[in-house]
Parts: C-alpha cells; sequence; structure tokens
C-alpha cells in the first residue's frame, strides 16, 4: 500500500484524469477514500466495473450520483466486452479535451481496488495481454505504462485498498466481493452478512436459487443451515457443515449465479459512511484523550488547564 501511495503522489503531477475503477455490486465500498486525497482536483472518471453482475436498477442510481459530483464522470462497464470499453477513451478526452495530440498527449492513471477488473480491462482496451490477471487480490504488482492509442497514456497501478476500514458493512462486502485476501476474514461471518441484507433486498433470488422458503422472521444463520442442508454440507449425525454452505454462498454471489445483486444503494452507503464517521471521530477523540494522559504522566506535557467555573 505504501508502495502504491507513493507512486500516485509522484504521478499525479502529470496526469490529467484520474479513472477510479469500481466494483459495480459494491460503488460505495470499493472507492478509495485516500484517492481524493492523493489526486486533489484532478478530473475523474468514475467506472462502475463488473457491471453484467450488478443490480441495473442501482447501477443507475449510482450513475446518476457520481454524475452529479463536480468535475466528474461516471460510466458504467464490462470489462471482457470490447465495444462498451472504448466508452473509456471518450469519457477522458470529454474531461481533458485539450489533450489527446501526439503535442499534447492524455496522460490517464487508472487506480482501483483489488480484484476489481482492472487488468482484465486493460487487455480488452489493447486487444492483446498486455497485464496479468486472476481471480484474486493482488495480482498487479508494479505501475506500467500503457500506450491505448497515440497521444494516449495509461498508468496502471497495483490495487490499492485503505489501512483502516471505517464502514464496518463495506468490510464485509469488500470481503464478499473478493477484494480482501481470503486470510483476511472469516466465511461463515462474511455469508451471513451477506445473506442478512439478501434476505431484505433479494428474497426471491434466494428462494429462485436455493429451493428454500425465505419467511417473515428467518435469520441469517437459519438460512445458511438450510442452504447447507440442500446443497449436501452435512456432516456426521446431521450437523451442518457450516463452513461449506458460507463457500458455497460467497461463490454463487461473486459468479453472479444467485443473479445480478448489488450490495450497496447510494442513500444506503450514505447512511452506514454518516455513522462510521461518528464511530471513527470518537475513537479518535479516546486515542487522543490517552496519548495525553500518556505524556502528562511522564512529564513530557503540562497537565490541561481545567476549565474556569462560570
Amino acid at each position: 500500500m505504501h508502495l502504491t501511495k507513493k507512486a500516485i503522489s509522484e504521478r499525479i503531477k502529470e496526469i490529467d484524469v484520474v479513472i477510479e475503477l469500481l466494483d459495480a455490486r459494491l460503488p460505495g465500498s470499493s472507492a478509495n477514500p485516500m484517492l481524493a486525497e492523493l489526486t486533489g482536483a484532478k478530473p475523474a472518471l468514475k467506472v462502475l466495473n463488473k457491471q453484467d453482475l450488478a443490480d441495473p436498477s442501482l447501477t443507475a442510481l449510482w450513475l446518476a450520483h457520481y454524475n452529479g459530483l463536480p468535475g466528474t464522470r461516471a460510466i458504467g462497464l464490462d470489462a471482457s466486452m470490447s465495444t462498451p470499453a472504448k466508452a473509456l477513451v471518450e469519457a477522458c478526452r470529454g474531461l481533458a479535451p485539450n489533450r489527446g495530440s501526439m503535442v499534447k498527449p492524455m496522460r490517464v492513471l487508472i487506480c482501483g481496488i483489488p480484484n476489481v477488473g482492472k487488468s482484465t480491462l486493460i487487455n480488452t482496451l489493447t486487444g492483446k495481454r498486455a497485464t496479468k490477471t486472476g481471480d484474486e487480490a493482488g495480482v498487479t504488482k508494479l505501475e506500467q505504462r500503457i500506450v491505448l492509442a497515440d497521444g494516449f497514456y495509461l498508468w496502471d497501478t497495483p490495487g490499492m485498498l485503505w489501512p483502516r476500514i471505517i464502514v464496518a458493512k463495506s468490510g464485509y462486502n469488500l470481503a464478499a466481493s473478493g477484494a480482501i485476501g481470503r486470510n483476511a476474514f472469516e466465511e461463515e461471518e462474511v455469508a451471513l452478512e451477506l445473506l442478512d441484507y439478501l434476505i431484505g433486498h433479494y428474497p426471491g433470488l434466494l428462494e429462485a436459487r436455493y429451493k428454500v422458503k425465505v419467511t417473515p422472521g428467518i435469520t441469517d444463520e437459519q438460512l445458511l443451515e438450510e442452504i447447507g442442508r440442500k446443497r449436501g454440507a452435512v456432516l456426521t449425525k446431521g450437523r451442518v457443515n457450516l463452513q461449506k454452505a458460507a463457500e458455497i454462498v460467497i461463490y454463487e454471489f461473486r459468479a453472479a449465479t444467485l443473479g445480478r445483486i448489488t450490495l450497496e444503494a447510494p442513500e444506503e452507503f450514505a447512511d452506514w459512511l454518516a455513522v462510521g464517521q461518528k464511530r471513527d471521530a470518537e475513537r479518535q477523540v479516546k486515542k487522543d484523550t490517552i496519548e495525553t494522559n500518556r505524556l502528562v504522566k511522564f512529564k513530557k506535557i503540562p497537565r490541561p488547564a481545567k476549565p474556569e467555573a462560570s
């Protein structure tokens, strides 16, 4: 993360447009909050990738949300489709209309979290295997420059997650999507959070795929156990292998076998973010208080003066 952050900071000075590749199934959670700080006021293109896996109605809401922001354009994309991918180049030229010639080439930086599909997208744009791809986090390791067209240069950077995720729901959504390495989370916990959301938003897809009844009041634990029984994930004495059931749910979400699903709407994510920011601010106050008390104890700083009585 440190090396990627340093590379972006050094490169951004000569960049005309910054592309942030987002996962269309979780656009808010897959947006790196560090990127705005690193790129400043550079024109931004938000690309909702993997839109063929996402709920079309919610993709439309997210595109409208991002297109309403100043200095920003947004498009939906399926990285395996060559014709829509060309819209990326056109959108960049719309954001920086005076660039794109051999004299003034378009210089674009593409960023995104791990496993969001950058390498696959670039290979689609170039028509060749320019970058290594894989269905796991952290495939791209080094910054690289790619010539997409005459006067159009694209710099790719390794996927970067931020050091601390303050929105709890985002952590689960990122894990469910594959952006977080498999050794960094518990599959059963992530599957339960995923099912909890799907029960409220996509009960019909659950019933169609797993042949279960999503009745009012059913819990995520009950549903995961029922899915395990339906899929034969049963141990001795009839116990359900919840780990295996969790792996099935997560895999079938990622592969869109469950259907086209989006795990957050713009207003929904805004509410989660507000709660996360409030808790993070409270956490920082506590941390600062502990540090102040430590410094006072070891006489590094004078004891704060007590406020005068009014």
